[in-house]
């Protein structure tokens, strides 16, 4: 567990670091337009990207230092729902054929449910949960 919330911690404090500098992070383009998008245009791009680059930097932190881990993993479920938005808004960005087969973007996008299966796995176990192995199956057990 420690180590799966501090990966997940690391990739988040990268991912946000990169978007402190312009040009450094793949994601960079899609994620400031979305945000600019979605707010009608009352966020500008560049000041969405640094919102977004100070709320992953948050969540990375948090994971790191394993604490507010709750209020973390909070952030973190809000941050992965508007990173699916792309999906839904800009499909000939982010496939070559919807839905089936998408682009670098699109691909950048999808993996995060890997994170998002992490940062459930991480709230499973804030308040003193275990993962444990499931029973062996019998033969002829439904």
């Amino acid at each position: 567990m420690p180590f799966l919330r501090l990966s997940l911690g690391i990739i988040f404090l990268w991912f946000g670091a990169l978007k402190f500098f312009p040009g450094l992070s793949p994601a960079e383009g899609v994620a400031a337009t979305t945000i600019s998008d979605i707010s009608f245009g009352a966020v500008p791009a560049d000041v969405a990207l640094f919102i977004l680059a100070v709320w992953e930097c948050a969540i990375g932190i948090g994971l790191l230092a394993g604490i507010f881990v709750r209020l973390t993993l909070l952030l973190l479920a809000l941050q992965m729902v508007g990173t699916f938005v792309p999906l839904l808004l800009y499909p000939t960005e982010t496939f070559t054929r919807f839905p089936y087969a998408p682009t670098l973007e699109g691909q950048y996008i999808i993996k995060n449910l890997v994170l998002i299966a992490a940062g459930m796995v991480i709230g499973a176990t804030v308040r003193g949960g275990r993962v444990e192995p499931e029973p062996e199956r019998v033969q002829g057990d439904p």
